[in-house]
């Protein structure tokens, strides 16, 4: 399946928070997201590991907040312990839809892959030993993401993992040389200053990033009590935390 490249914001966009992640987001995500965040495939690369090495036979995996399905693949191509599902979860239509396409195209799920288009933050999970939340929390309203994570644990088998992936914020001056980092990221992959501009018109107030020790804390809280960093480039993180 061809690739498009993300030029959506070559126009000036209307409207602060107007990011939705419709079909014209899903035709250019992978360009989006490989030009905007650093590391991104490093994080799917290892996500795939962890789930192989944590996954408990005959349980389901989750990919929640699933996109166009790349924790998803990474995990069905790593995972061979009998008896495994993997659920795939997002509330974008147009998003599952190519996921799936995607999926089908490559041909390389030995591991039955279920697309389920839902609100993570109403879902009623199954006993999972493996859950991938890789830049998804950060969209979920704060004042929810506890009791998600609370019962994503409570759903976790012994031994099972959370995998988390997030922007996140950190004291001044810090912040500020991140963020020049980062801008300077993007550059290099070719957005312009428009279109650099646009997009965080678009998503602010849609995506609300926190501290690192904001979510280790909140992981605790939630029951998981192994928490570890296992990624760390600009102002991204990702954690794993074991059940």
């Amino acid at each position: 399946m061809t690739e498009h490249t993300d030029t959506l914001f070559q126009t000036p966009w209307q409207g602060v928070g107007d990011f939705r992640f419709d079909e014209r987001v899903a035709a250019v995500f992978p360009d989006m997201i490989r030009r905007s965040v650093p590391g991104y495939g490093h994080v799917i690369g290892l996500t795939g590991l962890i789930a192989k090495r944590y996954a408990k036979p005959h349980t389901v995996l989750y990919d929640l907040g699933c996109s166009l399905g790349a924790s998803t693949l990474a995990m069905a191509t790593q995972v061979t312990e009998p008896g495994c599902q993997i659920i795939a979860i997002d509330n974008s239509e147009a998003m599952l839809k190519r996921a799936a396409e995607l999926a089908t195209d490559r041909a390389i799920a030995p591991i039955p892959i279920t697309w389920i288009a839902a609100d993570i933050c109403a879902f009623e999970f199954s006993p999972c030993s493996v859950v991938s939340l890789n830049f998804t929390l950060q969209f979920i309203a704060p004042e929810q993401r506890l009791s998600l994570l609370s019962r994503i644990h409570e759903a976790m088998v012994p031994g099972g993992v959370l995998i988390l992936a997030e922007k996140v914020t950190v004291p001044e001056p810090a912040q500020t040389h991140l963020n020049a980092l980062h801008l300077d990221f993007k550059r290099a992959n070719g957005y312009s200053e428009l279109e650099i501009a646009g997009k965080r018109q678009a998503i602010e107030q849609v995506l609300i990033p926190e501290s690192p020790e904001t979510h280790t804390e909140r992981l605790q809280q939630a029951g998981f009590n192994a928490v570890s960093e296992f990624f760390h480039c600009l102002n991204f993180r990702a954690w794993m935390a074991v059940a």
